[in-house]
């Protein structure tokens, strides 16, 4: 078997943390700790986040789509691939190494998704922007960590509070999606979203789709 090489490391802004980027072969991995955050071989899930969400919003004319963390670009990939062409994606990446990632080494599964005219990178923090906004976005898609807690950073616990929660309602347009990934359940996010007056459904996928892998979490979050 190859060995893992680690290609590169960044710290994470503000709470610290060391992301680090390992590569085996075709196979891309990125690393907090001796956590794994995202693998290039598991992409099921991240793309069901972007397709179920947009399937919520089919038909809208000039969506606006905000997408919380690049990583290794399959939610933006599938995103792209169920929206139309008035269609406006905004990425907010707080890592700027990840998108030097994006561009360098792991080009190839981005397969040029950075460079769409619909797409806009920001370098910065989701919730900042998400607090910043009033009914600016159709969806907003959380990817940020590996559930509705700040494990990547602390201060990403306000993204899921109940604070944080009415942040990204206020933020969505009437009707709007919040779509938060998850590797596993969370019975009080799930009360917290319908407390704040979200109308939600969890959804199970499988890691690796329809090939299988582990069982992930989706929220659908609906602002009513």
């Amino acid at each position: 078997m190859l060995p893992w090489i680690q290609l590169d490391r960044a710290t994470i802004p503000g709470d610290g943390g060391e992301l680090r980027l390992k590569q085996r072969g075709s196979e891309f991995s990125i690393m907090l700790g001796s956590t794994e955050l995202m693998n290039s071989r598991l992409s099921g899930s991240e793309e069901a986040l972007a397709t179920l969400c947009c399937e919520r919003i089919a038909g809208r004319k000039n969506a606006s789509i905000l997408i919380g963390g690049l990583g290794m670009g399959f939610t933006l990939r599938a995103a792209l691939g169920g929206l139309p062409d008035d269609a406006r994606v905004t990425v907010a990446e707080l890592v700027p190494a990840v998108v030097d990632w994006a561009r360098g080494p792991m080009s190839g599964l981005h397969e040029g998704t950075l460079d769409d005219p619909r797409v806009d990178i920001r370098i910065g923090d989701v919730g900042a922007l998400i607090r910043s906004q009033k009914t600016a976005y159709d969806a907003i898609l959380l990817d940020v960590d590996n559930g509705p807690d700040g494990l990547t950073r602390a201060s990403n616990d306000s993204l899921y509070n109940h604070s944080g929660l009415r942040a990204a309602k206020v933020a969505l347009r009437a009707n709007g999606v919040l779509a938060v990934w998850s590797s596993a359940p969370d019975s009080a996010f799930t009360r917290r979203l319908r407390e704040v007056g979200f109308a939600t459904d969890e959804v199970n996928v499988r890691a690796n789709g329809k090939r299988g892998g582990a069982r992930h979490v989706l929220w659908m979050a609906t602002k009513r």
